[in-house]
């Protein structure tokens, strides 16, 4: 190689790929992001993909397809647009000082561009998490859904042509910090992933997570109601008798067992604990009620505690069948 090829080169600067890493990244990553945002539209609108097989209709049918009750694919769109946005941050800065500075004032490695540098890592961090969640999703396609999606596919293959040029893309100070920081976000991105999809594969958690977000409802009644039980309950409630209780309440269970599911659910109860089903704190302090059961019948509040169906059939003016069949704890 001639001197004058040598100075030539030189003048060049950074190798291709650090020239185009950024520009080849925002191309795929605006793919991706009209890839998605088509996905999200079709999922909301629950329109049929244009899909050469029907395993893209069937992914995105599938509970995998919903994370927090929002389409998948619209979190696909905000990191493709976000990985895009870090790509051309630079190159936006850099077109801005040219249009007032020399060429030769402009001419520097990336690695001495602060911008360059920490756009260059946030890059790196998202293209590693898109690469991980992508290689979840490849195995819920292959061993869980069991299906062929030519636009996850897709996004597969993009999340890693992302990961690659991120790496080649601009020259690293230490393979140690890259090493590190790539195990860190691969370990935290697959933790969560398998967190937020736990209650698709585990139904028990799942009823767990929806009665949280419903309102708690204590332990579940183990006992039925007979005919005794239920006109009871409904006389209760035509007369405006109430039950002040709480979710967490062992009497308020009790109390529960002795009129059987079926009963409960005619009678009017107010659930007075925070964090219990459709809770009325503000009414239960409002009533002046501090113990639970707190019965309110005609008018009148009763002693907190459990009471036996007779005695609320006695205070109540109850004139029905008594034959109660649930047993009476020995405690009562």
């Amino acid at each position: 190689m001639t001197k004058q090829a040598v100075i030539s080169k030189r003048k060049t600067g950074n190798p291709w790929i650090y020239r185009w890493s950024r520009p080849l990244m925002a191309g795929i990553a605006a793919i991706g992001a009209v890839v998605t945002a088509y996905l999200t539209i079709t999922k909301l609108t629950g329109s049929s993909t244009a899909c050469p097989v029907n395993g893209c209709n069937i992914v995105l049918s599938s509970p995998y397809a919903t994370v927090f009750g929002l389409p998948l694919a619209l979190f696909g769109f905000l990191a493709y647009v976000g990985m895009m946005g870090l790509a051309v941050a630079p190159l936006l800065v850099k077109s801005s000082r040219e249009a007032i500075l020399s060429e030769t004032a402009t001419r520097r490695r990336s690695t001495d561009d602060p911008l360059e540098a920490w756009t260059g890592l946030l890059l790196f961090v998202g293209a590693t998490a898109m690469l991980v969640f992508s290689g979840y999703l490849m195995y819920l396609l292959a061993f869980k859904i069991q299906t062929v999606c030519v636009y996850c596919v897709g996004s597969a293959i993009m999340s890693t042509s992302l990961f690659v040029l991120s790496i080649l893309g601009r020259k690293w100070d230490g393979i140690g910090q890259l090493l590190s920081t790539g195990v860190i976000v691969g370990m935290v991105v697959l933790v969560g992933t398998l967190a937020v999809y736990a209650p698709i594969d585990n139904p028990a958690i799942a009823e767990r997570q929806a009665q949280r977000a419903e309102g708690n409802l204590g332990s579940p009644i183990t006992t039925t109601s007979g005919e005794s039980e239920l006109a009871l309950a409904e006389h209760l409630t035509q007369i405006g008798a109430v039950v002040y209780e709480a979710y967490w309440c062992p009497h308020c269970f009790k109390q529960k067992q002795l009129f059987g599911k079926e009963a409960v659910s005619r009678l009017n109860s107010i659930e007075c604990a925070e964090g219990g089903k459709d809770a009325q704190p503000g009414l239960c302090q409002a009533e002046g009620v501090q113990g639970y059961p707190t019965w309110k019948i005609n008018g009148q509040a009763l002693p907190s505690g459990a009471k036996t169906l007779q005695e609320l059939a006695a205070i109540s003016g109850y004139q029905g069948p008594s034959n109660f069949q649930n047993p009476v704890p020995a405690d009562l």
